[in-house]
């Protein structure tokens, strides 16, 4: 069992402190909503959730035997206001970045991202 993961529903306590090292409830539902488009044309199979105290990241796998494809990153503390959203390839390379998680995500084509 994994003692960094934690699930708080409906604490008012310390929120700012839960907010900082996770997506926030819109972050989420943005990129949720994108997973179960990209599940149903049948391109994405599987997720997982890195956490870190720089980062959190959502990786999205065509097989759950493989590498993720793409991971969707936050940076809690960026250089540059544009590194705040990340997509990253499998060995972590920047494919696109962007201060707006919604704009990144609506406009990448993901068939054509990696060639």
């Amino acid at each position: 069992m994994n003692n960094n993961l934690r699930l708080i529903i409906n604490n008012t306590h310390n929120k700012s402190i839960d907010e900082k090292y996770f997506f926030e409830k819109n972050e989420l539902k943005i990129i949720l909503d994108l997973y179960a488009k990209m599940v149903s044309e049948g391109s994405w199979k599987d997720y997982g959730l890195n956490i870190s105290s720089r980062q959190v990241g959502f990786s999205v796998f065509k097989n759950a035997a493989e590498n993720a494809l793409y991971k969707i990153c936050k940076n809690f503390k960026p250089k540059n206001k544009n590194l705040k959203y990340l997509i990253t390839d499998t060995n972590g390379k920047i494919l696109k970045n962007s201060d707006n998680l919604s704009n990144l995500l609506k406009n990448t084509n993901w068939k054509k991202l990696s060639d």
